[in-house]
């Protein structure tokens, strides 16, 4: 029988050698969930699978679930299997500020997605491939920034940041046709500190946030740990379902709806000019705000059929959002929040004390990246290499027996129904090298989800397609 090899995964205070194949398993399994690679309430692997997998009997299986069922880790459900069970749960505080019960837990796909060896084999990863950005760029507007005086490089910078690139910022706007000065511009690190700054503004504990479901997974716990109730509203293959928004918002009478205007993440689905109108006109009805995230619009070519809301309204209750960090480098956190002057105050007064400025000497360097005439030629390159992937990918994806919910013609990702409980299959996937992102990350409650997000551009394993249709052929 094959030893499984636990020498890189568990301290453990005896060589793995010395343990029997059920004590291995046990500790395989008590690493996994502690991990939260294996999360509350997600199905174990069968006992045949696993068994297949590791090499050893169907009853060194059962005798190590059981163990991890008697210290528990899991559950046991007759007919059904076994079942990661919910541990530590603080029992519930009842005061006026209780926070919203929330099981949302993002640990999991931010731990890997980030150690995630080789993109080819991360079609779950949410950025381009570093083969695919231009370093050089980068690399000479930082020689750049080096010639000038060093004095302008260790100061602070200002609350709202670095003035002349939300000057370009504003003529980018422009072109967009959504009007903003300087003024109402505040540059942060990445939209996630953008979010961060408007959770704490303006979300309190038991208030409802509106979002796109599917959606980003990382904004449903920022609002989640705010103590915000989260609620999804479905996308169809048409965009937001705004007869269900309409329901939901007279149901919850929101704080705030947040949502992609452009190839939203992961349906790669756009508004249209009449579903613009309508969320806006529901939104001064039952005096709501909205938070625009536009962090994938550059990917969009030109002339690409979506209306983004801030340029309907011109931002008096929109507040829009956008980021570099996909089109330059993941690690070059710079991103804008464009809103109403007083709105945009308030969050640099928040963003003052929640971590003074954000870094000048990053702002400095897109500002040269943007005024020197390289990052439109730079967006054009990525979306013809997303042109070329794009329709290869769909193919491999229906023939190894997924379905399309939609067919995108631009942006990064394809959101594919593949039948079968996708968690499970990324927490198996994880075991043979492979990142995927399970649709449960992309809902409100992490409910089980059959979906599955694809980046076109992590596709290129030789493997990957045979590992999916394995996967899928053993449900």
């Amino acid at each position: 029988m094959t030893i499984i090899s636990l020498s890189d995964q568990i301290p453990a205070p005896v060589e793995s050698s010395q343990l029997t194949l059920v004590d291995q398993l046990v500790q395989w399994g008590r690493h996994r969930i502690d991990e939260r690679v294996f999360r509350p309430g997600m199905r174990m692997p069968s006992i045949r699978k696993l068994a297949e997998d590791k090499g050893v009997s169907r009853f060194t299986v059962v005798e190590a679930y059981e163990r991890l069922v008697a210290h528990g880790y899991l559950d046991s459900r007759r007919g059904s299997g076994f079942y990661v069970r919910e541990r530590g749960a603080e029992p519930a505080r009842h005061n006026s500020m209780q926070r919203v019960d929330s099981p949302i837990d993002v640990v999991w796909l931010l731990r890997n997605m980030l150690h995630t060896a080789s993109p080819e084999k991360g079609p779950g990863i949410g950025y381009l491939p570093n083969r695919w950005l231009d370093g050089e760029i980068l690399a000479n507007a930082l020689r750049a920034l080096g010639r000038q005086s060093a004095s302008q490089l260790l100061m602070y910078g200002t609350p709202q940041g670095f003035f002349p690139l939300r000057q370009q910022l504003q003529t980018r706007f422009a072109e967009l046709e959504i009007g903003a000065t300087p003024e109402q511009i505040l540059l942060v690190s990445g939209i996630t500190q953008g979010l961060d700054l408007i959770a704490r503004l303006y979300v309190q504990p038991g208030d409802t946030v509106l979002v796109g479901e599917p959606g980003w997974f990382q904004m449903f716990g920022r609002f989640a740990s705010q103590g915000a109730r989260v609620v999804g509203v479905p996308y169809t293959p048409g965009g937001l379902d705004l007869d269900v928004l309409e329901t939901q918002v007279k149901t919850w009478r929101p704080k705030m709806l947040m949502l992609d205007s452009v190839l939203q993440n992961p349906t790669s689905t756009s508004l249209s000019a009449s579903q613009a109108h309508r969320i806006l006109q529901l939104a001064e009805t039952y005096d709501f705000m909205v938070i625009e995230d536009d962090i994938y619009g550059d990917l969009a070519p030109l002339g690409y059929p979506a209306t983004r809301l801030a340029s309907l309204d011109q931002l008096k209750r929109v507040i829009y959002l956008g980021s570099y960090s996909k089109t330059l480098a993941a690690n070059l956190r710079v991103g804008f929040i464009a809103a109403a002057p007083e709105i945009i105050q308030a969050l640099s007064d928040q963003k003052m004390l929640a971590g003074m400025t954000s870094p000048e000497i990053n702002e400095r360097l897109v500002f040269k990246v943007l005024t020197e005439g390289h990052y439109r030629r730079h967006v054009e390159r990525l979306r013809s290499r997303l042109d070329q992937v794009r329709d290869k990918t769909m193919r491999m994806v229906e023939r190894v027996g997924f379905k399309l919910f939609n067919s995108p013609t631009a942006g990064m990702f394809l959101w594919a129904d593949s039948g079968v409980d996708t968690s499970a299959m990324a927490a198996t996937a994880l075991e043979a090298g492979y990142f995927l992102a399970p649709g449960a990350l992309f809902s409100p409650h992490q409910s089980v989800s059959t979906w599955m997000r694809f980046n076109i551009a992590n596709c290129g394993d030789p493997g990957l397609s045979a590992f999916l249709a394995r996967q899928l052929e053993r449900g």
